[in-house]
């Protein structure tokens, strides 16, 4: 059963909650040293090129007995990008793409939260990047709940979403001589999120 629980069904009143799930329901904050934000884009039509940010803070308010109530914030520095090339970093830094100088960060704050069955989960909201904010779906599944050695209660998610990074401003290609672009439109974003419960 997912952190949210299954969608009742019965005519149950709503204060029969799992306590165990009812126990997850808190303030949460990212820990960015066991957490992921990554992306994917296709290189020259023919490859994909993976990369992550380094430096990103993130929180979550989790409902365990109502997720519409859930909600996620997460603020990237953009400077932090990671491709492993040096060269094409920089110039993903650069005015041809994120213009870190003028735009430092990226963010995204929830607007909506839905329990899709099971351990999957559905979030929408608000995506900033470049100045530009427009609404994006992810999609997330619960990895469990756990305490580590160190006393901290952990809950885990995966998540993907897809974006076109036009519609937020991204235009920079260049043309291949055997046809399409260097750099797709279509991203994919792939996240591993570990966040830590507040006291």
């Amino acid at each position: 059963m997912g952190i949210f629980g299954r969608k009742n069904t019965t005519t149950a009143p709503a204060a029969a909650v799992n306590p165990d799930l009812a126990a997850l329901t808190g303030h949460y904050t990212v820990d960015p040293a066991h957490s992921t934000f990554g992306f994917i884009a296709r290189h020259a039509m023919v490859t994909n090129v993976k990369g992550s940010f380094q430096d990103f803070e993130g929180a979550l308010r989790l409902d365990g007995s109502d997720p519409s109530k859930s909600t996620a914030s997460i603020d990237v520095k953009m400077d932090s990008i990671d491709t492993g090339s040096a060269d094409r970093d920089n110039h993903l830094r650069s005015s041809d793409f994120f213009k870190t100088d003028e735009h430092p960060a990226m963010t995204f704050r929830s607007t909506e939260a839905q329990a899709l069955g099971g351990d999957d989960y559905r979030i929408t909201g608000d995506l900033t990047i470049l100045g530009t904010t427009r609404p994006i779906t992810i999609d997330l599944e619960f990895n469990g709940a756990a305490t580590d050695p160190f006393g901290n209660e952990r809950v885990g998610f995966e998540g993907k979403a897809e974006l076109l990074r036009s519609e937020w401003g991204l235009t920079w290609n260049a043309a291949l001589e055997t046809g399409g672009v260097l750099v797709s439109d279509k991203i994919k974003l792939v996240f591993d999120i570990s966040a830590i419960k507040q006291a």
